[in-house]
């Protein structure tokens, strides 16, 4: 249940090829550090991706956006 999982190369797990794949500002892209956090909508589209730096409460100040 709690083993370890590859995020990035050919061996990644399907949830962060997805999350990667359709990011919508660096699609593609490797996952640098395992705080990146993903906003995804309810009908399952990565509506954003942030960086370890970006702290809860940004990511909250930006949701009025999305809704």
């Amino acid at each position: 249940m709690f083993s370890k999982i590859d995020v990035n190369g050919p061996d990644a797990a399907p949830v962060y090829r997805f999350l990667r794949e359709h990011s919508p500002d660096k699609p593609g892209e490797d996952i640098a550090w395992n705080f990146t956090k993903f906003l995804v909508g309810r009908d399952g589209v990565v509506l954003a991706r942030y960086e370890p730096t970006t702290t809860p409460e940004q990511i909250g100040a930006k949701l009025a956006g999305f809704l």
